[in-house]
């Protein structure tokens, strides 16, 4: 039977410092890329995640309450 090659678009780089994720300044680190360009980091922690977009130098920071909300709002249009 013949395989089907399939052409990845977005890979992901993960970096993790976890110590203990209950302790400040444990975290992941999610380096994404679509085509081999990165397109932004997420930064998971304890109490927020981070978004920076590919080519920006500021961060956002969102509080996991406003994630779930703005998922929920982008998922299920509530």
């Amino acid at each position: 039977m013949a395989q089907k090659k399939v052409n990845k678009k977005h890979t992901v780089n993960a970096h993790v410092q976890i110590l203990d994720l209950t302790k400040a300044g444990s975290s992941m680190d999610f380096e994404i890329y679509a085509d081999e360009e990165r397109i932004g980091t997420i930064v998971i922690g304890r109490g927020s995640l981070t978004w920076r977009g590919g080519k920006r130098q500021r961060e956002k920071r969102i509080s996991w309450s406003k994630f779930a909300e703005l998922m929920n709002q982008h998922s299920y249009g509530e």
